[in-house]
């Protein structure tokens, strides 16, 4: 059943689709640190992402400096939502810099 899914790799590539696991989302010589589920919220202009991958985990943002995010996403702010009662949402797009490929 395909989701829709997002990973970060260590490189800093941010990725998402629609697959059956997270796996589907890397290519060759990725190295994965972490992942979830994403939702277009085209009324606040937002990528919200929240939840974990099953086999790489929470994303790893704090490993980050910069973003590679696929240029069609340009001009959409991204938050990941923890939902954990103990983290605050963290706003990738003000916390990292962000590039556009």
């Amino acid at each position: 059943m395909n989701l829709p899914k997002f990973i970060i790799t260590m490189d800093g590539y941010f990725r998402l689709g629609m697959v059956n696991q997270h796996k589907d989302l890397l290519k060759p010589g990725d190295s994965c640190i972490g992942g979830g589920y994403y939702v277009f919220d085209f009324v606040s202009n937002r990528i919200i992402l929240d939840r974990e991958s099953y086999d790489f985990g929470r994303p790893n943002w704090h490993l980050l400096e910069v973003l590679k995010v696929p240029s069609t996403y340009r001009g959409l702010r991204i938050v990941y939502k923890y939902d954990d009662g103990f983290h605050d949402d963290f706003n990738v797009s003000e916390e990292l810099k962000i590039e556009y490929e």
